[in-house]
């Protein structure tokens, strides 16, 4: 279907047709007529192609994403389902690409759609991002880490999630441990979130958290408990980097007879639904992922507008659900 057969069994001509669907402004056409011309698109399954609304613009109206290789559920998938929406409320299509371990080279792949904006939520090469300014993507902004070689804060910090868990267990705990995950892929954000928690420790006078990697398995965690309980100065309270590694912690002192928080504390992050169904139910920091999508959302239209920007983090709203764990 074409412009043409719209004009044609609306009887109108193909400028109205363009005029209409395109919301063009500055034109009198009467109302009747609009609403002739949005029924006969709707009944023959028109709609304006993409590449005429990027001439019409003077840009393309995608906005593609780029995940590293990190797993898509919980928070993450809920994040790209609201940023799709922040961003559809400006008009711009939110497609996501995973760049990591890709059969496909990242440039092809940019090439082949020509985005308005890229945002990419972790790091990548900076020789990557100079060659898409090139090639007339205007806007390449990063979220979690930052364009390698390029020094500018990233648009969200993780430190907070460290410190609010930190500040929550420190009112009773004074030796924490850090629980981390064992996926190496996830270091961007493991790293931001523990220093959360030194920058707490150091500044309440607390030793430095003892970190261990906890996997996702009953007799691992275990050993990790009992290590943990084992030292001279015995942890009391472990930061979690997620709920999932949390329940792995839940789940090893279980295996040992144990039971938090009286053997062990226990803090994660996320609220997963499972979190509130542990044994005991578990105490969570909650973020508001919905302020994040619209704040990553304005940043990049603003940018894309041409108006300046504020260089620090986007405010992410955090709370301590406190349930029985912690």
């Amino acid at each position: 279907m074409t412009s043409a057969d719209v004009a044609r069994e609306a009887g109108v001509s193909r400028a109205t047709v363009s005029y209409v669907l395109n919301n063009a402004p500055h034109q009198r056409i009467a109302e009747s007529t609009r609403r002739r011309v949005w029924a006969t698109a709707a009944r023959l399954g028109y709609a304006p192609s993409a590449a005429a609304r990027t001439l019409r613009i003077g840009r393309s109206d995608i906005v593609l994403g780029l995940l590293p290789d990190w797993p898509i559920e919980h928070v993450l998938g809920r994040l790209i389902q609201q940023l799709t929406d922040a961003l559809a409320e400006h008009d711009l299509t939110f497609l996501v690409h995973s760049s990591g371990d890709s059969r496909r080279p990242l440039r092809e792949i940019w090439k082949a759609m020509t985005p308005a904006a890229v945002l990419a939520l972790g790091e990548f090469p900076a020789s990557e991002a100079e060659a898409m300014r090139m090639a007339g993507v205007e806007v390449v902004m990063a979220v979690y880490g930052s364009v390698r070689e390029e020094l500018r804060a990233p648009l969200v910090s993780e430190e907070p999630i460290g410190a609010a868990q930190a500040r929550h267990l420190a009112r009773s705990h004074h030796r924490l441990g850090y629980a981390a995950p064992d996926l190496s892929r996830l270091g961007e954000l493991v790293g931001s979130r523990l220093d959360g928690v030194r920058k707490v420790c150091a500044e309440l006078g607390l030793p430095e958290p003892d970190v261990r990697t906890v996997p996702l398995d009953v007799r691992d965690a275990a050993e990790v408990v009992t290590t943990w309980l084992a030292a001279d100065a015995p942890v009391t309270g472990v930061c979690a980097f997620n709920d999932d590694v949390a329940l792995a912690v839940l789940a090893g002192l279980n295996h040992l007879g144990l039971r938090a928080p009286g053997d062990l504390a226990v803090i994660g992050v996320d609220d997963i639904s499972n979190a509130a169904l542990a044994q005991p139910p578990l105490t969570t920091v909650v973020r508001d992922t919905e302020a994040i999508a619209r704040g990553l959302a304005r940043r990049l239209v603003d940018t894309l507008d041409g108006k300046q920007t504020p260089t620090d983090p986007i405010q992410d709203p955090l709370r301590v659900l406190v349930r029985e764990s912690a």
